[in-house]
């Protein structure tokens, strides 16, 4: 059993930053691979980034790419989504989960644990 907790979101003008975190509980942190997620009001959960506890590579959806990093320290059961050059359609509620395969995968269903989501929304 794994319980994430997301944290650092907020509210952020256009062009800037924020990092979230996501704390996850369990001993067993290192062999999950990691997704961050995001869902906008009216539409379905999308993928964000992801990185795989077999390879530590990292994986971005096209959206992000180049403005977002995601990381992970194992040694505090934590996975970060840096995020930078923000735009308006970012805005969305962001969501960490785990998923106990080796390799990375897009769909959010085949996720087995999710944080409950934290709000980041960016002005224009």
């Amino acid at each position: 059993q794994v319980q994430l907790v997301e944290s650092g979101g907020g509210l952020v003008q256009a062009g800037g930053s924020l990092r979230l975190s996501c704390a996850a509980s369990g001993r067993t942190f290192s062999r999950y691979t990691m997704g961050w997620f995001r869902q906008a009001p009216e539409k379905e959960r999308e993928f964000v980034a992801g990185i795989p506890w077999s390879s530590g590579r990292t994986y971005y959806a096209d959206s992000v790419k180049g403005r977002f990093t995601i990381s992970r320290d194992n040694a505090k059961n934590t996975v970060y989504l840096q995020m930078n050059s923000l735009k308006p359609e970012d805005t969305a509620v962001y969501y960490c989960a785990a998923d106990r395969d080796s390799f990375l995968r897009q769909n959010p269903d085949e996720y087995d644990y999710w944080g409950q989501g934290t709000q980041v929304t960016v002005s224009s």
